[in-house]
């Protein structure tokens, strides 16, 4: 098992993957990446991405620095685990240009509710970081989860009344 990954970390992950890439492409942090960033955690087990649009060279790259930089790379990101937020991609926030790779931060409220799906503690200390930094709105979250509902019936390893209750218990909270 690597160590867990720090800032200084995911900012050398970040330059070495955009020297390495052959072709132009998006990258979505999520997770304990972007806790990291905006420094409501100081450590993180691996760096969760999601290529989109996939750039030429991607997998070769990664699968060379996870060993360079000894560090931890998953391929994961909240559509894997929740349906697709209307207009995620709007609102995640760039943090930075490396090559020719834009990284982002994938939507808050897209994070915020895969989060409050999963229920780790760890996760509730991140939503609440990100309602505390004016990075998700309560209200706005519920109406995201609203409008998402209905196809949680397509995600089968979710308890649609838990994850319910788990939203409409942290978007009540003050």
């Amino acid at each position: 098992m690597r160590p867990e990954a720090d800032k200084k970390k995911i900012l050398d992950f970040i330059t070495a993957l955009g020297s390495r890439v052959n072709g132009a492409g998006t990258i979505f942090l999520t997770g304990g990446a972007t806790a990291l960033l905006f420094g409501w955690r100081e450590m993180t087990v691996d760096i969760d991405l999601k290529p989109d649009p996939e750039p030429a060279g991607f997998f070769e790259a990664i699968a060379e620095l996870k060993n360079e930089l000894d560090v931890n790379l998953e391929l994961a990101s909240p559509d894997q685990f929740i349906p697709e937020l209307p207009g995620w991609r709007e609102r995640s926030l760039f943090i930075a240009r490396a090559g020719r790779l834009d990284f982002y931060h994938y939507d808050f409220f897209a994070q915020a509710l895969s989060k409050l799906e999963r229920g780790h503690e760890r996760d509730w200390t991140d939503i609440a970081a990100m309602a505390d930094l004016g990075l998700i709105a309560k209200r706005r979250l519920l109406e995201l989860f609203q409008a998402v509902a209905p196809a949680l019936i397509r995600y089968p390893t979710i308890d649609i009344p838990s994850f319910t209750r788990a939203v409409e218990k942290f978007c009540d909270e003050s």
